[in-house]
C-alpha cells in the first residue's frame, strides 16, 4: 500500500468535494452560533440544528452585500458551497448570501438599521428643518394611481387652491420602488424651484408592502433633502425608517397636506381679527396723544411761555458766571505752577552756570571731567559763556587738595 501525507489526502478530499455538482450550490437553514467579525472583515460562524452543526466562513467581499447583521441565535438561510479547508482537514460552508428566516426576518433587519441610522444621528432633531409657513408649490412623490394622490388633492384644494401640486410619480412598492424614491429626491432637490416642501407616501400595507420606505439608500436620500420632507406613510400605527429622519412625520396623507399647506380662510379669519387689534390699538393710540396734545396746549409754556424762558435764561447767566470763574481761577492755577517750572528749568540751564564761571571742556568732541582722561600736549576746547578757547595741556596735576588759601589764590 502506497503511504501518503496529511496535506496529500486532505487536497485528495478536497478535490472530490469540489467535483460534487451537489455541493457547489447548497441553501442550508440554520440558527448562527459563535459568531465572529474578524478584524480583516470576514466572518466565522457555525449554524446549527438540534442535532448537528457545521462551520462556516463569509469572506469580506460578500459579507459586505449582506443586508443585516449576523447575531447569535438568529435562524437564517445559507446559500454557498461546501469544501475542505485542507491546513485543518475539516469541511465547512462557504457562505456567499444570508438570508434571515421566518417571519421576523424583515423585523430583524428593520430593528438593526434602525439602531445603526440612529447612532450615526441621521434621527438627530437637530438636523430636521421647518416646513415654510406659505408654500407655493408642493411636490408629491407616491403613486399616480390611487387613494393618496386623492386625498391630498382633495384637502389642497379645500384649504388654498392657489398652491400648486407637482407629482412624480413612482412605484410605491416592489423591487424597482427604492430606486424610484431616490430618484425623485434627488430631482426635486436639483431642481429647488420648483417646490417649497415634499410629500413622500403611500397608503397602508404589509411590511412587506412598505419596505421600499424602509431601504437604506431612500432614508439618506430623505436625509440629505434641503427641501423639508414630510412622510405619510401607511396609516397612524405603521412606522417606516422615514418617518424617523424627515423632518416631519405625518398619521396620513391627507394629514400631510393640512401640515404644509395653510388654509386660506383661516388666514383671512386671522388677517381680519389682526386688523381689528390693530384698529383698536390705533385708536388707544390717537385718544393718548390728543390726550397729552390738549395738557401740553393748556401748559404754561404757550401760556406764559417768556416766564418759562426768563428764568432759563437766568439760569443760564449764572451758569456761564460760574465757568468765567472756574476759568480764572485755573488760568491762575496754571501761570503759578509755570512760573516754578521756568524757575527750576533756569536752574538746569548750562548757560545760565556759564555766565556764573563755569566752563566746558571738550577733547575731541568728548567732555572732560577728569584729569585721568587727559595727556601732556592735548588739544583742548574750552567753552565758555561768551567763546571758546583752544589751547593744550602743559602739566597734570593728579589729586590735588585744595585748602581755603589756594581756593583764594584761583
Amino acid at each position: 500500500m502506497a503511504v501518503y501525507s496529511v496535506s496529500q489526502i486532505n487536497s485528495y478530499i478536497s478535490e472530490i468535494m469540489s467535483a460534487d455538482d451537489n455541493l457547489k450550490k447548497v441553501m442550508i437553514r440554520g440558527e448562527i452560533s459563535n459568531f465572529k467579525l474578524h478584524s480583516s472583515g470576514h466572518c466565522y460562524l457555525t449554524l446549527k440544528d438540534d442535532k448537528a452543526a457545521i462551520k462556516s466562513v463569509i469572506f469580506r467581499r460578500f459579507a459586505q452585500k449582506l443586508r443585516f447583521r449576523p447575531e447569535n441565535g438568529l435562524m437564517v438561510i445559507a446559500c454557498g458551497s461546501i469544501s475542505v479547508y485542507e491546513r485543518d482537514g475539516t469541511y465547512q460552508l462557504y457562505i456567499e448570501q444570508l438570508i434571515a428566516d421566518g417571519a421576523g426576518a424583515l423585523s430583524v433587519r428593520y430593528e438593526q438599521l434602525k439602531n445603526q441610522l440612529e447612532e450615526e444621528g441621521l434621527f438627530s432633531p437637530a438636523h430636521k428643518k421647518n416646513l415654510p409657513v406659505h408654500p407655493k408649490c408642493v411636490g408629491i412623490i407616491t403613486s399616480k394611481t390611487g387613494a393618496v394622490l386623492h386625498d391630498i388633492f382633495r384637502v389642497a384644494f379645500r384649504r388654498d387652491p392657489s398652491v400648486k401640486l407637482l407629482l412624480f410619480p413612482v412605484p410605491v412598492q416592489g423591487k424597482a420602488s427604492s430606486e424610484q424614491l431616490v430618484a425623485a429626491l434627488k430631482y426635486f432637490n436639483q431642481h429647488r424651484n420648483l417646490c417649497d416642501v415634499i410629500i413622500i407616501g403611500r397608503g397602508g400595507g404589509s411590511m412587506e408592502d412598505l419596505w421600499p420606505f424602509n431601504d437604506e439608500g431612500v432614508v439618506r436620500a430623505v436625509y440629505s433633502s434641503a427641501v423639508p420632507v414630510i412622510s405619510a406613510v401607511g396609516h397612524e400605527t405603521d412606522f417606516t425608517l422615514i418617518d424617523f429622519v424627515s423632518d416631519v412625520r405625518a398619521a396620513t396623507p391627507s394629514h400631510a397636506a393640512e401640515l404644509c399647506i395653510p388654509s386660506r380662510e383661516e388666514w383671512l379669519q386671522r388677517l381680519s381679527f389682526l386688523e381689528k387689534n390693530i384698529m383698536n390699538i390705533m385708536r388707544k393710540n390717537f385718544t393718548v396723544l390728543h390726550e397729552r396734545l390738549n395738557k401740553c396746549i393748556n401748559s404754561i409754556v404757550f401760556k406764559d411761555s417768556y416766564y418759562l424762558l426768563g428764568s432759563r435764561h437766568q439760569q443760564m447767566d449764572q451758569l456761564f458766571a460760574g465757568l468765567d470763574n472756574s476759568l480764572r481761577r485755573q488760568m491762575e492755577i496754571k501761570k503759578s505752577a509755570l512760573a516754578v517750572l521756568e524757575g527750576k528749568a533756569s536752574l538746569l540751564d548750562p548757560e545760565a552756570a556759564m555766565k556764573r564761571g563755569y566752563s566746558l571742556i571738550y577733547k575731541d568732541k568728548v567732555i572732560i571731567n577728569s584729569v585721568s582722561l587727559l595727556s601732556k600736549n592735548d588739544k583742548l576746547k574750552i567753552i565758555l559763556a561768551d567763546g571758546q578757547v583752544l589751547t593744550s595741556v602743559e602739566d597734570i596735576v593728579k589729586d590735588m587738595q585744595y585748602n581755603g588759601k589756594e581756593k583764594e589764590k584761583l
